[in-house]
């Protein structure tokens, strides 16, 4: 369960305290209107920090400390241009231009950088979310938190002072150097290097960039020269609109997806609709509030914007896929086979989650064999990764409806296996159980399902099943209830079992009751009409 607050509340130190005491393991996602950062956590320690929109340093840092020459850094970015998921560390150590040591030991640095400059954020939100790790990252560090407050706290008690001299990224300064060299003194060598880039033109930001220090580094070196005379700001810069528009589409962007993968979805909303009104044809901003539609099961709205992403000539697979998915929750069908089509001719043949899509779809359309197929089609191409859960889930009920329960056990049990506290694999484990008559086993299966999520009805129904089989209608019953207490629509197969047990307790006006709510969710289940007409002719008789 994610813990969230508000940065006035609770100050990033205090919280990073709370965390390191209890042993806590997740992402700490920290925002306000304009940035965004995470900190990551093992057991209560440090071990990746990100800030959104701010360039990677650590080439930056490398080339500072002598450990690798600009040639070699430039050869490495111009590498990773060319290269997909590669990061910058890793091309470095495979080229032999540092040690594994060595690149530990800096990616440690900038992870340091990274938390005390979060320190300075004073307002926004945060928001931690359990047992959430770092997508690819090859190096992480176990850093104690306490051992990074000290220096946080003094960096936030200069930076207030440094503000006084340098209020914003976008100030622009000049330099003296006449003054300097008439004064006699000497600088420091991150003033000296900052002092060869001040122009009149730059601002901090792009002193920032053109030094490869850290912000705290350039604000206190800048700071010194401003005291001493040798730098004075002359104002702000100014971009070409284009070019302003073009780098506030980006942040703006880059933001979204940001709060998006920290599950914030209002802050998500709100930059990706700036993005579509500074470029309202943005197919990535469509795209992403599509997905976040998905999320909050908003079908018609994420079909209507995946639709129009999908609609641009450069749409990628994963576009049509989530098209694919919000058309058959809203149970268009053929459009949504169009839809996985088009993912397919598009590069998603060999993404095992289209494979998966097509199976799904064909199970709802009733074509077991295709379903068979896809989902076999669908297991190699994970590779050595482990299929997801929902390929689990939906190759057991594919195995079973095609007769073969005991594959179909083999297969959930290996999902379990790999997704131990996943409720729906418990729950598609329950109802194999209860088809191969092991009553026991889908009572077992749906009562562990239900410690791990209460709230999922199909699993109160399946307990519900099990226990109704063999005879136990009280707690049937109770069951029974609890499922349509998580959703009132949830078939008409419950309200038919209900009513079955209402009138063998001679409950006749209940059980009427419960058949005719059975009739409304299904009109073609002529066995529930059956029933009716029965106990209202013996009723009249």
């Amino acid at each position: 369960m994610a813990i969230r607050g508000s940065l006035l509340e609770a100050s990033l130190p205090d919280v990073l305290q709370l965390l390191a005491m209890g042993q806590k393991t997740g992402v700490l996602s920290i925002g306000d209107r304009s940035n965004f950062g995470y900190i990551y956590f093992d057991r209560g320690r440090i071990s990746y920090a990100r800030i959104v929109n701010r360039r990677d340093r650590l080439g930056d840092i490398l080339e500072k400390s002598g450990i690798i020459t600009t040639q070699q850094l430039n050869d490495a970015i111009a590498a990773q241009s060319r290269t997909r998921n590669k990061l910058l560390g890793e091309i470095l150590l495979e080229r032999g231009y540092l040690t594994e040591e060595e690149l530990h030991h800096y990616v440690r640095l900038q992870i340091e950088e990274a938390v005390y400059f979060l320190f300075t954020w004073t307002q926004g939100t945060f928001s931690f979310d359990v047992d959430v790790t770092p997508d690819d990252q090859p190096v992480l560090v176990s850093i104690t938190p306490e051992s990074l407050l000290l220096e946080g706290a003094r960096r936030v008690d200069e930076w207030s002072l440094i503000e006084k001299k340098v209020p914003g990224f976008d100030s622009v300064f000049e330099f003296d150097r006449a003054r300097l060299t008439t004064s006699g003194a000497t600088l420091t060598p991150d003033e000296e290097r900052l002092a060869r880039l001040i122009d009149g033109r730059r601002d901090v930001d792009a002193l920032v960039e053109g030094s490869g220090m850290g912000e705290f580094e350039v604000g206190k070196a800048i700071y010194g020269l401003v005291t001493a005379g040798f730098a004075h700001r002359v104002g702000r810069s100014r971009p070409p609109e284009h070019v302003k528009r073009e780098v506030r589409v980006e942040e703006h962007r880059n933001l979204g997806v940001a709060f998006y993968k920290a599950r914030m979805l209002t802050e998500a909303v709100r930059e990706f609709v700036r993005v579509q009104e500074l470029l309202p044809q943005d197919a990535h901003a469509s795209f992403f509030l599509g997905l976040i539609d998905l999320r909050q099961e908003q079908w018609e709205s994420a079909a209507e914007r995946l639709g129009g992403a999908a609609s641009l000539p450069d749409a990628r697979y994963a576009v049509h896929h989530n098209l694919a998915y919000a058309l058959e929750r809203l149970g268009r069908l053929d459009e949504a086979a169009a839809a996985l089509d088009r993912a397919l001719e598009c590069g998603g043949a060999d993404d095992p989650q289209v494979r998966t899509s097509l199976g799904v779809l064909a199970l709802k359309r009733g074509d077991i064999g295709l379903a068979e197929t896809a989902f076999a089609a669908a297991r190699p191409q994970w590779g050595t990764h482990n299929p997801s859960a929902a390929w689990f889930h939906y190759a057991t009920l594919s195995a079973a409806l095609a007769g073969e329960l005991d594959r179909a056990l083999s297969i959930v049990t290996d999902g379990l296996a790999v997704y131990p506290r996943e409720a729906t694999l418990y729950n598609t484990l329950a109802t194999v159980q209860e088809r191969r008559g092991d009553v026991r086993a889908a009572t077992d299966a749906a009562n562990r399902g239900l410690r791990e999520d209460s709230n999922l009805a199909p699993l109160h129904k399946n307990l519900g099943d099990s226990l109704y089989r063999a005879g136990r209608y009280d707690q049937a019953i109770a069951a029974y209830e609890r499922a349509l207490a998580c959703n009132e629509d949830l078939g008409s197969d419950v309200y038919f079992k209900l009513g079955n047990i209402r009138y063998k307790r001679r409950e006749r006006a209940e059980a009427i009751a419960c058949w005719q709510r059975a009739l409304t969710l299904d009109p073609d289940n002529e066995l529930v009409r059956t029933n009716l007409d029965l106990v209202r002719t013996v009723g009249s008789s």
